[in-house]
């Protein structure tokens, strides 16, 4: 449920900045912006935020974020739009601003992780005691044997 959650919240985030950036040409319909907006989720999801996020850490994942979102924006661009539209501005104006979002969604997903973790492992409330046992009580000796 978590992760169709932040799914979903991404797609928003770059559906709505897709559609307003590429919206711009005249040779692009929704469908085309909306079907490229789900496959950079769907990828930058998978490789950005499982992958790389949980292994390297907010900053990393996010400039591997920009640069997926820029080659495949550019990639798909081309692809579906193929005017004679600057696909490589638009391509990089919209991962510029893409990245933006992307720490938000990534304290999200770290947050949800670390409430499963916490409550699996104990909290260590950092009290100690010492045992003592009766060897080590220097009050008491043992009786000696000097029956030799």
């Amino acid at each position: 449920m978590n992760h169709l959650k932040i799914l979903g919240i991404k797609f928003i985030a770059i559906s709505v900045l897709v559609l307003s950036i590429f919206g711009m040409t005249n040779a692009t319909t929704i469908p085309n912006l909306l079907l490229i907006s789900l496959i950079m989720t769907v990828t930058t999801y998978v490789i950005g935020d499982v992958l790389i996020l949980r292994t390297a850490g907010n900053l990393t994942a996010t400039l591997s974020d920009f640069a997926l979102l820029f080659v495949g924006l550019w990639l798909l661009g081309n692809y579906s739009i193929g005017t004679d539209q600057p696909i490589m501005a638009l391509s990089l104006t919209a991962a510029f601003f893409i990245s933006f979002v992307e720490p938000f969604i990534h304290r999200m997903i770290l947050e949800q992780t670390e409430e499963k973790t916490t409550a699996t492992t104990p909290a260590w409330t950092g009290q100690l005691q010492t045992e003592f046992s009766e060897e080590l009580d220097p009050g008491e000796q043992e009786p000696s044997d000097d029956n030799n």
